[in-house]
């Protein structure tokens, strides 16, 4: 097999480092045409060293994740609006749980400025966020800490989020198929996953729309048992179907979403969506 191109060998480098390409920015970052960019894209794709989706190509998906600096600048403006539209959907004085990932991170970002919030989570980066909110009581769950992310994972966790009930769990996912499985990598985080899930009241899955075009091994729940999906354009048709079907509420962060006020719920912050 003949070595990759130089051009190839960039494109490669970028995605590496951003977690996508698209071919339009290829094609004028390196002045050739789209048909360039794709043959490229394709022949990097034959050797499995990215993995094609609509309008260029992210690295491969499966049983290995994108780094998780990477991860931050993947679809980062479309994680930045998901995050101030979930964190508009929280009331102040309310109990929380958030699981690693970096669009959780974004939702605590947005919700620096709530009043009498009480944080519970197993992500190191987002109690960072979170600490020095002057309304923000942070609990930070116990047990092993992954050095890719600082997410903390296994049973010890999983323990600790058992203690409590909430008024909201925040969850981000890897991956959702079109049945409206939603997956993440790590089995231990999964876990803890899905006690937060169960030990809430309300659940917000938190996604960009890349999600549907990634996979991955592990199984953290079923949209059905999701009230709210924040995400950043209209889910695929199957996943639409699923979400009318079990009374889940499709929210879709747009340019508008500037403040965590702007998109305040017409029911009152305490309703529920099933």
């Amino acid at each position: 097999m003949d070595p990759v191109t130089p051009r190839q060998s960039e494109i490669l480098d970028r995605a590496r480092r951003a977690g996508r390409v698209d071919v339009d920015g290829l094609s004028t970052e390196f002045d050739v045409t789209p048909q360039t960019i794709r043959k490229d894209l394709n022949e990097l794709c034959e050797r499995g060293m990215l993995q094609r989706v609509h309008g260029g190509a992210v690295l491969p998906s499966g049983i290995a994740n994108y780094a998780y600096d990477a991860r931050r600048q993947l679809a980062a403006e479309e994680k930045r609006r998901i995050g101030l539209r979930a964190a508009s959907l929280i009331p102040d004085n309310a109990s929380i749980m958030l699981n690693i990932g970096t669009t959780t991170e974004q939702v605590a970002r947005a919700l620096r400025q709530h009043d009498g919030i009480m944080a519970i989570t197993n992500n190191i980066n987002v109690a960072n966020i979170l600490r020095a909110a002057p309304a923000v009581e942070v609990i930070i769950a116990g047990g092993q800490v992954r050095a890719s992310d600082g997410g903390i994972v296994g049973e010890a966790a999983a323990d600790f989020i058992r203690q409590f009930k909430v008024d909201y769990a925040l969850i981000g996912a890897s991956a959702i198929d079109p049945d409206g499985t939603i997956f993440d990598y790590d089995f231990r985080e999964v876990r803890v996953a899905r006690e937060i899930i169960t030990h809430a009241r309300q659940t917000i899955l938190v996604a960009d729309s890349m999600k549907f075009e990634r996979s991955a091994p592990v199984r953290i729940a079923h949209i059905s048992q999701i009230d709210i999906f924040v995400t950043d354009k209209a889910p695929p048709e199957p996943v639409v179907e699923i979400c009318r079907e079990h009374g889940v509420r499709i929210e879709i962060a747009g340019d508008g979403d500037t403040d965590r006020r702007d998109t305040e719920r017409e029911d009152g912050p305490g309703g529920h969506a099933k």
